[in-house]
């Protein structure tokens, strides 16, 4: 599927999807979820953690309270906060059931973070090649348009510059 590169803060972002890079306990701490539970609301939070743990990879979906979204799908791509860090295989399975997620609900559009990069460990130049390979290969029934949202300006610049290696790969395929 086809995707863009989105600079911006992921709580700003317009999409029926939001992805959060959840750890394991859905607790909304800092980073992308926390920026999306401040521009949310506590009960955005408090929804999460209601429907958390779960296993890592798996994914929880709750309403998006104030956010200009319908849902926040919540992708473990990490463990508990401190007991460990993201892996491939983690940010994988987590992208691939956000998006399955996303057009289960029959949502047209999704923007999704770098999972599993920033406070959970992960290198972002690897983090980002296997999201950007996932939402390229993934088959929808109802997503139309994916983004993918880096904050800082090196983040943009390292997943952009992903993307386009990606987009490459698959068109020499």
């Amino acid at each position: 599927m086809e995707f863009t590169v989105i600079q911006g803060d992921i709580a700003r972002q317009r999409a029926d999807v939001l992805v959060n890079a959840a750890g394991t306990s859905l607790r909304m701490g800092s980073g992308v979820a926390g920026a999306l539970r401040r521009t949310a609301g506590e009960e955005l939070n408090e929804e999460a953690m209601a429907k958390g743990p779960v296993d890592l990879g798996e994914v929880a979906v709750t309403d998006a309270y104030d956010l200009d979204a319908e849902y926040v799908v919540h992708a473990a791509a990490m463990p508990h906060y401190g007991d460990g860090r993201a892996t491939a295989e983690s940010i994988r399975e987590a992208a691939r059931n956000a998006l399955d997620a996303a057009d289960g609900r029959g949502a047209e559009s999704v923007v999704v973070p770098a999972l599993g990069c920033g406070v959970a460990g992960f290198d972002l130049r690897e983090g980002a090649r296997i999201i950007c390979e996932e939402i390229a290969d993934f088959d929808p029934e109802s997503l139309e348009d994916a983004g993918f949202v880096a904050y800082a300006d090196d983040e943009y610049e390292t997943v952009r510059a992903v993307a386009d290696e990606v987009r490459a790969l698959g068109d020499s395929a």
